[in-house]
């Protein structure tokens, strides 16, 4: 098995260009599946195979729960990002975090300003033997650097386009 390495601490230098710099780009697909009760299900595929879920709509909005949906994919996601922000700065500042966890509570509900939904994220950060100021500090600059806190507070670029499909069925 390859050893872990981590990442290099140049991911800390400030980019200073005109437009976003892409530094990984990933495609998930969604196909198949029953979206008759407007919810995800069927089948997520990563473009490079390393993700392959099943989606399904949990028992707590009357579905089977035998699979995935998309509050935990995000949830995953968001507290995986955090927690590598988190123990970057934690390197670059020498503070050792071994026991670090990130915890992230995603909820899906109505939202009161449209009456359509609404995705609510919870984080809860425990840095067990770190100094109370020193964590606090720390989380606060993860905050300002992690890119899915970025994106729940001011928002994602987004493009929503529908492609032409072509002679055999594919897009």
């Amino acid at each position: 098995m390859t050893r872990l390495r981590p990442p290099p601490l140049t991911l800390l230098d400030k980019y200073h260009g005109r437009d976003p710099q892409t530094l990984y780009s990933t495609t998930v697909t969604v196909t198949g599946g029953d979206a008759g009760h407007g919810r995800a299900s069927g089948i997520a595929r990563s473009d490079d195979g390393n993700l392959v879920v099943h989606l399904r709509l949990p028992q707590a909005l009357d579905g089977p729960g035998d699979g995935t949906n998309p509050e935990q994919l995000f949830a995953a996601g968001y507290a995986a990002c955090f927690h590598g922000a988190l123990s970057l700065l934690a390197a670059r500042a020498s503070i050792p975090i071994p026991g670090a966890s990130v915890q992230v509570t995603v909820d899906f509900g109505r939202d009161p300003v449209d009456g359509l939904f609404i995705l609510t994220a919870e984080t809860r950060i425990r840095l067990p033997g770190v100094e109370r100021g020193v964590a606090e500090e720390l989380v606060r600059n993860t905050e300002r650097f992690c890119p899915y806190t970025k994106m729940a507070r001011q928002g994602i670029g987004n493009v929503v386009a529908l492609v032409q499909q072509d002679d055999a069925g594919h897009s």
